[in-house]
């Protein structure tokens, strides 16, 4: 399996958590609700183009999607967000295992396709 695919498995899973707990009671929550129909959105498009489009922006959206998401979570968790304070479940985790994932795939997916250096270069030369 892919980087490429893996990222995009991690992007959805994170996308249908969300679209769970919005059905689940959050698409009342007024800022919050709309910004879990974001992420949804959100995570399909970008599990759709690191699938489809060989170039680094999918990667880059990816490592964008994986922080602002588990970012988002754990102020939720520790002093609210939009007035809403969250705690750890089974779908927390999951989500952010998820995000996990696809910040460590966006930045290996990276390197491993030659978007970002493998590590600093020696020189030819030593003292």
């Amino acid at each position: 399996m892919t980087i490429r695919v893996i990222g995009a498995l991690a992007a959805l899973v994170s996308a249908v958590v969300h679209l769970y707990l919005w059905f689940d009671g959050v698409k009342d929550q007024g800022t919050v609700g709309a910004l879990f129909v974001v992420n949804v959105i959100a995570g399909v498009v970008i599990a759709a183009l690191l699938v489809k489009w060989r170039s680094w922006e999918p990667f880059f959206l990816l490592l964008g999607f994986g922080i602002a998401t588990l970012g988002a979570f754990l102020i939720a968790e520790t002093v609210g967000l939009f007035g809403i304070k969250t705690d750890w479940s089974w779908y927390a985790w999951l989500a952010a295992v998820s995000e996990i994932v696809a910040i460590l795939g966006a930045v290996a997916g990276s390197v491993r396709e030659g978007y970002l250096p493998r590590g600093a270069r020696q020189s030819g030369s030593r003292a």
